[in-house]
């Protein structure tokens, strides 16, 4: 049997790469022969990320659909049919076997491309309430892969769906809380919270923790705090003379921050679910209301109705958080039980379960 080949297609967001990138380092590891190639937006997160990971890109030039009247919205369309003729373009050259979509906008035209032309393709989706592009293409996939067992309820033909868990990268792994803490310059003496609003820092989680930090500080909980490039100076500045609170721009090894801490105060994407799900980590979610369907509203309240994390809209940040912040730090059984909780909801080796229904279906495709 030659060597087989895969075409990866998500991105726009880490939170529609990083679950392709983690199934593609299990099949890298079980086929390491194989050939893999992402199809991204080079301007994107994928642009970066992808070829750090050692994996062959090529770009599209594809970007969201606007949701105002303007000039963007009457180039769209332009743009959709140039990205589904540089996706057949590539798509002809590479000849893949299998094609993997894990969902964003960048995933469409090369998905609806792999399938027009024949190609099969294999769907990948861990929000609670999959992404359109998901939904109008699950009748043409061979398998579709899910996270939460809800999720069933939004596709009419469930015959091809999958139950497989939270696909993460395999560098993130939990480790000594004592060395973690170690690594921010923190002791084990006190209990420590994370805060993150993802790569790019959240506004609203910024501000309302900075009106609250002087009193954190006077409990002696120790933070790592992970601002984003926008408020770092500001927030380094005014948090200077707190000595329990670290202040990063961004954190490359997530790993030990979530491995140091007691408690996350995140927003709701689905990698960062599966990140707290697969390291055990309790967490007060603040989902981005903006975010497309409101996907991480439903993404917490999962979490929220199985006690596995606490919900905390946005519009409530400044009269609820520093309350709820307080009674876990508390109440350290109720940490145990959103760990326990979280513990029931995983699903183990989640990438490399999909890795190999993907190579099995791929060889099944070669031998037809």
């Amino acid at each position: 049997m030659k060597d087989l080949k895969f075409i990866f297609a998500g991105g726009g967001t880490g939170g529609h790469l990083f679950p392709g990138i983690a199934i593609a380092q299990e099949i890298k590891s079980l086929l390491p022969d194989s050939s893999i190639m992402f199809i991204g937006n080079k301007n994107k997160i994928e642009g970066k990320v992808v070829p750090q990971y050692g994996f062959k890109f090529n770009s599209i030039n594809i970007s969201g659909m606007p949701r105002k009247l303007n000039l963007s919205l009457f180039i769209f369309p332009f743009k959709l049919i140039i990205s589904i003729i540089q996706s057949i373009s590539y798509i002809l050259r590479y000849k893949p076997n299998i094609v993997i979509g894990t969902g964003g906008y960048v995933s469409g035209p090369v998905l609806w491309s792999a399938s027009f032309l024949g190609y099969k393709i294999v769907l990948q989706d861990h929000n609670s309430y999959p992404g359109v592009t998901t939904r109008l293409l699950a009748s043409k996939a061979l398998e579709i892969h899910i996270a939460f067992e809800e999720s069933k309820k939004y596709f009419k033909e469930k015959s091809n769906l999958k139950l497989s868990g939270f696909p993460v990268r395999s560098s993130l792994k939990k480790i000594s809380k004592e060395e973690a803490l170690k690594h921010f310059g923190l002791t084990d003496d006190n209990k420590c919270i994370f805060i993150t609003g993802g790569s790019q820092g959240a506004r609203a989680i910024n501000d309302s923790v900075l009106k609250i930090a002087e009193d954190l500080n006077a409990t002696k909980v120790q933070i790592i705090w992970q601002t984003g490039r926008l408020q770092y100076a500001q927030i380094k500045e005014e948090c200077q003379k707190f000595s329990n609170i670290k202040v990063f721009e961004f954190i490359d090894d997530m790993n030990l921050a979530f491995s140091a801490c007691d408690l996350a105060i995140t927003r709701a994407g689905a990698t960062t679910i599966g990140e707290l799900m697969n390291l055990v980590v309790p967490a007060i979610l603040v989902p981005l209301p903006t975010a497309a369907e409101d996907h991480q509203t439903k993404n917490a309240q999962e979490l929220y109705h199985k006690n596995a994390a606490i919900l905390v809209l946005e519009k409530d940040l400044s009269t609820n958080l520093k309350n709820e912040i307080m009674k876990l730090l508390a109440d350290t059984s109720k940490l145990e039980l959103m760990k326990d909780n979280l513990i029931k909801m995983q699903i183990k080796n989640s990438a490399r379960k999909i890795a190999e229904s993907i190579i099995n279906l791929a060889k099944n495709r070669e031998r037809d």
